[in-house]
């Protein structure tokens, strides 16, 4: 080493460190302490053995670790939204597609034709914009994958505008909110709009997060770090003061998470009656039906008034190989056209099919751009699948590539219908419909729910 240098070699760049340490030291400051270092002993944290800490600071770094059990937010009730409550109804293990024999697949696929007959399987088109996103949408900065993403931003605030869901004086809370970018466009859509709350529904830490970049002053953004599963609305401070009407907004909500999403808003955040989960009335003697009978006005009126605490829903849908039995919001459906947890395995492993299921025998043919857009998808949902699990090797021999993706939407639109039977059953007018093109997005349908006509209270005169 230099004298007056640090004795500290750099193996990375083959030289001494040239800082020069203190008085009477061999080391610099930050090497000095690597030397003290190297003689203490790293263990794997006990909460999370994802990182390490030094042995003799274990006590010290357990009190501060990212992964300690922290106090449970008010707004948290262990799986209220969770669905299924008998485990017995799911079967313990079922084998993958790729090892069902080609006479079993036939058999799913004729199942999965007989109860898609009659569903509305053609969607309507309705990719629009909003001006708040225009100068965003022209801006020569912007590269391509930005370009899709403000494409798709600006339609799902169109189709809320259209629904007449972009009014003052209610809460629009986004689940899965990840940086908050759906909301920060709602917000700048609200410009000239009072009384306005957001709530960022995220079980994750986030980086690089958009909520401090809204500039008005009178719209308060809050964000929830809570699994959708045990969020409650009705005990979010802010609800539980204002009581605002809540719109439920969400781009690209993965799978189960949707399904987790519509039981938060439509069964714990208002208390309409004929809830799925609801248990049946006691029966009632003459005496105890003329008493309910009387109240009847008073009931509908009480439950107008609970219906619309969820003034609508507005959900990007997503990722349908990840939704789940025991959180799907469409088990009365499917059962009512013969079918269970075991074909939903399948039908929902099969939704792939749809975006990435021929992928493996497209992706030599594909050119650079098509290729540069099949890996933002799959950055974005997360799509990896194996060649076992999508079973390319022995679909080959079935199934075309166009067989394949044709009975992959199949399976996204059975598995959507259940979701909008359910919300039909929770007195909603809902509706699937394409809100952007194929080539901006692979996952390009959205949900979209208002509270049917009849549970609208009539104006008071």
């Amino acid at each position: 080493p230099v004298p007056g240098r640090c004795a500290y070699f750099v193996e990375r760049k083959k030289r001494f460190c040239k800082m020069i340490p203190a008085a009477g030291k061999r080391f610099c400051g930050e090497h000095g302490r690597q030397e003290e270092e190297n003689d203490r002993r790293r263990i794997p944290c006990p909460l999370d053995p994802k990182h390490t800490v030094y042995e003799d600071q274990l006590q010290k770094h357990l009190k501060k670790c990212n992964s300690r059990e922290k106090p449970k937010p008010v707004y948290f009730v262990q799986d209220i939204n969770a669905g299924l409550k008998d485990l017995a109804e799911v079967p313990e293990k079922q084998v993958p597609i790729s090892s069902l024999s080609k006479e079993e697949l036939q058999n799913l696929i004729i199942k999965l034709k007989k109860a898609s007959n009659g569903l509305e399987l053609h969607l309507k088109e309705q990719i629009l914009s909003h001006q708040a996103l225009e100068e965003a949408l022209n801006d020569p900065k912007n590269g391509q994958s930005a370009f899709k993403h403000l494409k798709q931003q600006a339609s799902i605030l169109g189709n809320m505008e259209k629904l007449h869901l972009l009014g003052p004086g209610r809460c629009f809370v986004e689940f899965g909110a990840g940086r908050g970018k759906l909301s920060h466009w709602v917000d700048a859509a609200l410009q000239n709009v009072e009384n306005v709350q957001f709530l960022l529904v995220e079980r994750a830490t986030t980086r690089f997060k958009v909520d401090g970049k809204h500039k008005r002053r009178d719209s308060v953004f809050e964000r929830l770090q809570v699994d959708i599963q045990h969020l409650c609305l009705e005990k979010v401070p802010v609800l539980e003061k204002k009581k605002l009407p809540v719109v439920g907004i969400g781009k690209h909500l993965c799978g189960a998470a949707t399904d987790l999403a519509l039981r938060c808003l439509v069964e714990s955040y208002m208390a309409c009656s004929g809830g799925e989960n609801e248990e049946p009335a006691p029966k009632r003697s003459r005496t105890d039906q003329t008493e309910m009978a009387s109240n009847n006005s008073a009931n509908t009126e009480s439950n107008k008034d609970n219906c619309m605490r969820v003034a609508g829903i507005v959900i990007a849908l997503c990722c349908h190989h990840k939704c789940d039995w025991t959180h799907y919001v469409g088990r009365e459906f499917f059962k009512s056209v013969g079918l269970g947890p075991v074909e939903f395995h399948y039908f929902q492993r099969m939704s792939s099919w749809a975006t990435c299921g021929m992928r493996e025998t497209t992706t030599k043919s594909s050119t650079n751009e098509e290729s540069e857009d099949q890996t933002n998808e799959a950055e974005e949902h997360e799509q990896t699948f194996s060649k076992t699990e999508n079973g390319s090797d022995t679909l080959q021999g079935i199934f075309t590539v166009e067989e394949r993706k044709e009975i992959g939407c199949l399976c996204k639109r059975l598995i959507d219908h259940g979701r909008i039977e359910y919300l039909q059953r929770q007195g909603y007018q809902a509706a699937l419909q394409y809100y952007t093109e194929s080539a901006v997005s692979l996952e390009n349908v959205l949900l979209t729910a208002v509270p049917s006509p009849s549970l609208i209270p009539e104006p008071t005169t």
